[in-house]
Formats: structure tokens, C-alpha cells, sequence
């Protein structure tokens, strides 16, 4: 159920937009396609060698490729005839992936001479979403390099977007590996690139993904009360959400949102969102594994600094919003039986921190 409320003003909320984390992403360009290398020219003279200037050619692509920046690309810039290609060789490269063989892969890249898994200077969107598809860590370490002599120089961009509206984070995000996840960020994926397009729920973070797609676990779907009523213990459901949220099983859902979180920016807004839309559920997973980077890092009595912890902030935005909401009497047409709801919200958002 989404919830939308005004009542923290606006300077705290202005706060939480500003409020700086540990491991904040930093900037990366975005383009709507790769830059254009010059045009090389020959001049035809009696002495002209074709193979020498194949062989140059050769060396100028090779230096193009590499010079490639993982700068984000929106929309996919690989031509149709390229995904198409793909999906011709899709067959003969899942049990290679599945294997997560090197050098089968590149093989079969050497040999296909790189039709559909290569396109102007680089290993496409497409390819890469389909190695991690697979978690095969070791094929995607050889693309993301592109040190292999088999691929000329080339190299998979983790900041370019796929066909589909999505990055290759979000697919990670989307299977919990958190090495794909530490191998993707180590080559410069960014946290912060969101979906686009009508074939995705648009505007969604990698970090996005991993909350919502925890809160689906069996064990929180089997013993949580989703609408939760006024006559529920309201400290009692915390306490239940906290436990399961902290039994072993959820390790690695925990680690992926963390994970995340430490590379999202305005971390503390996104957190926001979730109480304000009155999401309990992702409000916990998303405090509960990034505590540390909610509180700013150490705390403020060690380092010094005088800067709030982001624990606070939030309370005083549902404090605000707990005290508008006890005033409200039912005007501006409000349901009685919806103004509950939103004060049981507010309270079991207010016992999260």
C-alpha cells in the first residue's frame, strides 16, 4: 500500500537530500551512445600495401577499443541485426556460461569472430546481462578486462543499458550474487542508474531490487501481516519482522542490500520513500542492512565530526509526521479507516529507529 504525506518540513527534508554517506558513487558521464572515432584516411600510392594498412587498421581498432570509457549509455546503442545475432549463438553459449569456462568462451568468441557479442568496439549490454544471468564470475571478469587477446581490445561496459530497460546491476542485484555484484562495482558499475523504458518498472535502483525482491522471501510472505491492522501489537510485529529478518537464511539478502546501499546515493532519501509510502517492510530490510552507512560511519563522539546521524533526521520526519497525522480529523475527505492505518504505519516506522 503506497502512502504519500506532507507533513515533515520542508528544511528536514531538505536535509535528508543532502545527507552524505560513506561510499557515496561518484559522477559518471552519460551519453545516448558511444563517442565517434576519426575516419582514417590513406592516401593510394604506387608503393600502397593493403596488408600494412590491414594491419594498422588492426592496431587502430584495438586502441579504440580500449580507450572505451564505462561512461552510462542510454538508450543501447548495439544495432538490431546484433541482438539478433545473438539470439542465433544463445544456445551454444548458455552450457558454456553454465560451466563458466574461459576458454571455451573464448573460443566461441574467437570462432563466431564475435558476431552478436560484439558491436562497435565493445562486448554489448546484451552479452554481459546474459554472463551474470548466469553468475558465470569468471567469463565476466575476462569481458569486463578485455585483456584477452581473443577480444581485440574489447570489453563489456557495465554502465550501458540493455534492450530490456535495465543495467547489468540490476540483474546481480536481481540474483543476490553479491561477487558479481563486488566484481561489476570494482569495474566501475554505478549504484545509482535506474531502469527506463515500458518493458521495466521504471525509475528502479540495483538497490531497489535486492529490498523489494527480500521482502518476497517465503518466510517473510508466510508469517507477515502485509495490511497491518490497529488492533495488531505494534511493537510485537516489529519485533517478529526484526527476527526473521535476522535468521541465517537472510544473510545473503542482507549482504546484497548492504552491499548496495554503501554505493547508492541520497541513501537516506531512498530510505525516506519507503516510510513515507508507508512500506514497512522495506523500511526494516533497508534499515536493518544499512545501519552503519545510515549512521554516517562511525559515530560522531569518535571522529568528531558534527555532523547528525541519519537516524535522526528520519525520526524527526516521523515524529512530524506522526504528530500531523494525530491532529488530522478526517478533512480534505479522508477515510477514517485510512487514517488508522497510516497512524499504525507511522508508529511501526517510528519503533524501526
Amino acid at each position: 500500500m503506497e502512502l504519500k504525506f506532507d507533513a515533515p518540513r520542508k528544511n528536514e527534508l531538505l536535509a535528508l537530500s543532502k545527507y552524505n554517506v560513506i561510499g557515496k558513487d561518484k559522477p559518471i558521464t552519460v551519453r545516448n551512445d558511444y563517442p565517434k572515432p576519426p575516419v582514417p584516411c590513406f592516401e593510394l600510392t604506387e608503393d600502397f600495401d593493403l596488408q600494412k594498412v590491414e594491419e594498422l587498421m588492426l592496431e587502430r581498432d584495438i586502441k579504440i577499443a580500449k580507450s572505451m570509457a564505462n561512461d552510462i549509455i542510454i538508450p543501447d546503442p548495439a544495432p538490431k541485426w546484433v541482438r539478433d545475432a545473438f539470439l542465433d549463438i544463445y544456445a551454444e553459449l548458455e552450457p558454456i556460461l553454465v560451466k563458466d569456462s574461459v576458454r571455451c568462451f573464448l573460443r566461441f568468441f574467437e570462432n563466431c569472430e564475435g558476431r552478436g557479442m560484439s558491436s562497435y568496439f565493445t562486448i554489448p549490454a546484451q552479452t554481459l546481462t546474459f554472463i551474470v544471468s548466469f553468475n558465470a564470475l569468471r567469463c565476466a571478469k575476462v569481458v569486463l578486462e578485455g585483456m584477452a587477446p581473443e577480444l581485440y581490445g574489447m570489453h563489456a561496459n557495465p554502465n550501458c543499458i540493455n534492450k530490456y530497460g535495465y543495467f547489468v546491476l540490476h540483474e546481480a542485484a536481481e540474483r543476490f550474487s553479491v561477487d558479481m555484484i563486488k566484481l561489476l562495482l570494482r569495474h566501475g558499475a554505478s549504484a545509482n542508474v535506474r531502469t527506463v523504458g515500458n518493458d521495466v518498472i521504471e525509475n528502479l535502483l540495483p538497490l531497489h531490487v535486492a529490498v523489494e525482491n527480500t521482502c518476497l522471501h517465503k518466510y517473510l510472505e508466510d508469517n507477515l501481516e502485509y495490511n497491518l491492522s490497529r488492533s495488531q501489537n505494534h511493537l510485537d510485529y516489529i519485533y517478529k519482522l526484526i527476527h526473521l529478518l535476522c535468521l541465517p537464511e537472510m544473510k545473503i539478502f542482507l549482504d546484497t542490500t548492504r552491499l548496495l546501499a554503501g554505493k547508492t546515493n541520497n541513501l537516506l532519501q531512498e530510505l525516506w520513500n519507503y516510510i513515507e509510502d508507508g512500506k514497512i517492510i522495506q523500511s526494516a530490510v533497508l534499515l536493518l542492512a544499512a545501519q552503519e552507512q545510515i549512521r554516517g560511519g562511525s559515530s560522531s563522539k569518535i571522529n568528531g565530526s558534527s555532523k547528525k546521524n541519519g537516524f535522526d533526521l528520519i525520526s524527526k520526519c516521523i515524529m512530524r509526521l506522526s504528530f500531523s497525522l494525530r491532529w488530522e480529523k478526517g478533512s480534505h475527505g479522508m477515510v477514517p479507516e485510512l487514517l488508522e492505518e497510516r497512524k499504525a504505519l507511522t508508529d511501526c516506522a517510528w519503533l524501526l529507529c
